[in-house]
């Protein structure tokens, strides 16, 4: 059996939707009717376009095969029902509760940087710390619609200046792939051929070696500065609820300092852009 390189069309059927996100979740006919509670026998026909799903059937399958919300909208249309979940600019007057906590959280992070990302990895939204640290980035780089991992990677971006770069990098590439993984994303996937083929810039900086407990639980992120080597961890929030695409697909990054010699740096940074 081969797996289908590339996404369903808006106009295929429902059955090849199913059959692709069946077979990139790696899971049998058998797999699946047992965990959405249906026979095989349905499923087959419903795959093969011999039966028509239910609106609750179509919902029970994608649950069940953990689709994102988008794909479900386009489940839902390929079997002949309409989309489900909205999709809207998080500048949409009916997100503005979700558009404040976004930046309640990123203001209240300063004085590190935080930063929220839709699920192409383009700048959403940024706290006061961010334009700082993108200082000195090709002009191309840094103009609307930002591409955060573009902008980190690229030769002409951050790459030169990340003490760390072949880790970081490695970081970067296994977290998208697992991306695509989850999602399937024909873009994210592009994206990704994209970075990899980027050359390796000569850092002229050795990264600083970082702490044996920090280097046992996570990657840290080394950024040359005028104010010497800046060193954080990161971390990522997720709405927990979502039932808008928009939602779902936001996630805002959080970098803390991974000493005290970054953490008076970034304090000091602040107070500077605040002067």
């Amino acid at each position: 059996m081969s797996l289908r390189s590339t996404p369903p069309t808006a106009a295929d059927p429902f059955g090849t939707h199913l059959r692709h996100w069946r077979q990139h979740r790696r899971l049998s006919q058998l797999d699946l009717a047992h965990e959405a509670q249906v026979s095989t026998r349905h499923l087959s026909y419903v795959e093969t376009g011999r039966a028509e799903p239910s609106r609750e059937m179509v919902l029970r399958l994608a649950e069940r095969l953990e689709v994102p919300l988008r794909e479900r909208n386009a489940l839902l249309v390929a079997a002949g029902y309409a989309p489900m979940y909205r999709q809207r600019s998080l500048d949409d007057p009916a997100l503005a509760s979700a558009r404040r906590a976004v930046e309640l959280v990123l203001k209240g992070h300063e004085p590190f940087p935080a930063l929220a990302v839709d699920r192409h990895w383009n700048l959403v939204a940024h706290n006061a710390l961010v334009p700082l640290l993108m200082a000195g980035a090709a002009p191309e780089l840094v103009k609307p619609p930002i591409n955060v991992l573009r902008l980190s990677l690229h030769p002409g971006g951050l790459a030169p200046r990340i003490a760390n770069l072949q880790q970081w990098r490695a970081h970067l590439l296994e977290r998208l792939q697992q991306q695509i993984a989850a999602t399937g994303d024909a873009a994210l996937s592009a994206l990704h051929d994209e970075l990899a083929a980027y050359p390796m810039p000569k850092v002229g900086h050795d990264a600083p070696a970082a702490g044996a407990e920090l280097a046992n639980v996570v990657v840290p992120f080394q950024l040359v500065t005028p104010s010497g080597i800046l060193s954080f961890i990161s971390t990522t929030t997720i709405f927990g609820t979502p039932v808008d695409v928009t939602l779902q697909e936001l996630a805002v990054e959080s970098f803390f300092p991974a000493d005290a010699q970054t953490a008076k740096a970034l304090a000091a940074l602040a107070a500077q852009a605040a002067a």
